[in-house]
């Protein structure tokens, strides 16, 4: 019984170890996919929004066809049914469908300016926002030690913006574009733990249904960036490598989503941060020698008080969740 139980344990070890790495492989892929779709002179197309929609639009084909399966084969597949475009569930998830748009448009148009190896610093005050917006929204207070972590990667931040404006690679646009990112995801990071529970949580069905608003939330948006005539006289439309590069990305982005609710689930979201802090240092390393960059040590050391303070953050959180979950077992028993 007990050998049993050893051997279950490293199974699922095991497991978690697979899935971990799986995530990190599939989020660094999905980045330098992006990147190549946004800003090489393969593609050479300007048109940023365009490209996250064919994106949109990929991954709710994947949404249909993957509901469809669900249907015929319940045993085997496990994915929302239904129709996402009824009036009571528009009702409930239209106004966070905006904000993943906009999450997904400014994260994009953040990497299609800047370098790979700053994206994780240009997108890096999420957490930041996370801890302005949940006292403002939801009146919930931060310990002294969690604001301290957020001082650091603010620091760490602006001397990463620093280094990258004495060594002339600085992209203002695409900086501000990575601070709208961080703030878009914050607000969406927030309104989701409003909106799952009215959809029984189920990642899934929000995932679909925010690909299906999106893709015609993007429409206007691409029309008042001028992005169709842009389309219509790109010179590769017809060219198969093009719509395979579109393709591989699109599948990349739906990957992500499965990615990160497959290891939230199989651990806990706390993981799931520590995990990203790993994955954006290797992929900042991994960015600077792909592409052959030469940073400076202030640089380095930007990255790293970033990293180190977004995963300080991430502990001290635990802990106080930890603490309050006691404090609130232990009043519930008096």
């Amino acid at each position: 019984m007990v050998l049993e139980t050893g051997i279950l344990a490293k199974f699922i070890k095991l497991v978690i170890y697979i899935i971990e790495h799986f995530y990190r492989i599939i989020s660094i892929l999905t980045v330098f996919v992006n990147k190549a779709l946004l800003s090489s002179n393969t593609i050479n197309l300007d048109a940023p929004l365009f490209i996250t929609w064919c994106q949109c639009i990929i991954s709710l084909i994947m949404c249909v066809i993957l509901s469809n399966l669900s249907k015929w084969f319940p045993k085997y597949i496990k994915f929302p049914c239904g129709n996402p475009y009824t009036k009571e569930t528009l009702r409930k998830v239209l106004p966070l469908s905006l904000l993943f748009t906009g999450t997904i448009a400014t994260n994009n148009l953040c990497l299609k300016y800047v370098d790979v190896a700053f994206y994780y610093i240009g997108r890096s005050l999420t957490t930041v926002f996370n801890v302005i917006f949940t006292y403002l929204m939801l009146g919930q207070k931060t310990s002294i030690d969690c604001i301290a972590c957020c001082a650091f990667i603010v620091t760490g931040f602006w001397l990463g913006v620093d280094q990258e404006h004495i060594a002339g690679s600085l992209s203002i646009l695409g900086t501000i574009f990575g601070v709208l990112g961080s703030l878009t995801l914050s607000l969406y990071s927030i309104h989701m733990k409003q909106v799952l529970p009215k959809l029984n949580q189920d990642i899934w069905l929000l995932s679909y249904c925010n690909n299906a608003y999106s893709v015609i939330i993007f429409l206007p948006l691409m029309l008042a960036n001028g992005e169709y005539i842009t389309v219509y006289n790109y010179d590769k439309i017809g060219s198969s490598y093009f719509w395979f590069a579109m393709i591989i990305g699109g599948i990349c982005g739906f990957a992500i989503g499965f990615a990160t609710a497959l290891q939230i689930k199989v651990t806990s979201p706390l993981t799931h941060n520590i995990s990203g802090t790993a994955k954006a240092c290797a992929q900042t390393v991994l960015a600077t020698y792909w592409f052959n960059e030469k940073k400076s040590y202030l640089w380095w050391i930007s990255n790293f008080v970033v990293l180190g303070a977004s995963a300080m953050y991430a502990r001290l959180r635990q802990l106080d969740l930890s603490r309050e979950y006691k404090e609130e077992k232990q009043q519930s028993q008096v």
